[in-house]
């Protein structure tokens, strides 16, 4: 079924089953000509696939010649399943889950693209990705426990009850000490070393939210190929269409070279 997106880029609805066993939402983006590859798009912690840093970089992709997939994490956006039962670990499986829609569909391989947390989940689920053919992380954080500073004074309150309802970007949700232990587990520059693909790093020098010290970090963990590119003026967020414009083009221009 067609979704309502404008500017020419034919979409479509899609519901897969997800790591925990729930319905994730998604939507596929196809060029209207040929296709010269497909991307697998994550969105960052605690957003969605509906985010203009997802759906504009989707309808770009696609305007450039890519079949792209954005989806909702389990828990978020129209996905179904909790929140509270998710951590790092259900999305690197989720990502898992998605690369295999488009491989279904005949669109493998596929390039893997990640905004924030997004991005580390992208480095972290590579490896499980065998048709995985190029990564690039926005934004990203070299560990995943960066999060933290996201809920710091709830800590003590999701450590003594198990879970607890804290307010990001000014709406609620439940964190578990199961997502606390998770965020520990996790070795990004660890997987980064050991990607084998080419790897574009991009990043605010001035992101407030994850500092650029952290693409410094993964882009010196990865080997050859690997690209740094340096979004001035940029956000966390990507807010500014000139600069969610720039990354998309280095995206392109990088997917072009290397897939």
């Amino acid at each position: 079924m067609a979704g309502p997106y404008p500017e020419g880029v034919p979409t479509e609805d899609l519901s897969f089953v997800g790591s925990a066993g729930a319905h994730l939402s998604g939507v596929l983006h196809r060029p209207d000509g040929p296709v010269k590859g497909s991307v697998l798009l994550a969105h960052c912690f605690t957003c969605g696939k509906d985010l203009h840093t997802m759906t504009r970089l989707a309808r770009g992709l696609a305007r450039e010649g890519y079949v792209a997939l954005r989806f909702d994490f389990t828990g978020l956006g129209a996905s179904d399943g909790a929140f509270s039962e998710t951590t790092v670990a259900t999305n690197v499986a989720d990502l898992s889950r998605a690369a295999l829609v488009l491989i279904q569909r005949g669109y493998g391989p596929c390039a893997l693209v990640g905004h924030s947390l997004g991005g580390a989940a992208v480095l972290l689920a590579a490896h499980r990705v065998k048709t995985a053919s190029a990564v690039a992380v926005i934004a990203a954080p070299a560990d995943t426990d960066h999060v933290h500073h996201l809920f710091a004074d709830d800590i003590e309150t999701i450590r003594s009850e198990g879970c607890a309802v804290v307010h990001i970007g000014g709406r609620p949700f439940p964190i578990s000490d199961r997502f606390l232990d998770d965020l520990t587990r996790h070795r990004v520059l660890d997987r980064v070393a050991q990607l084998g693909r080419p790897l574009l790093v991009l990043h605010g020098p001035d992101d407030e939210v994850v500092p650029f010290e952290h693409a410094l970090r993964i882009y010196e963990a990865a080997d050859e190929p690997k690209r740094l590119v340096s979004l001035t003026g940029a956000d966390h967020l990507l807010s500014d269409r000139t600069v969610a414009d720039q990354a998309l083009a280095a995206i392109v221009e990088w997917l072009d070279e290397t897939t």
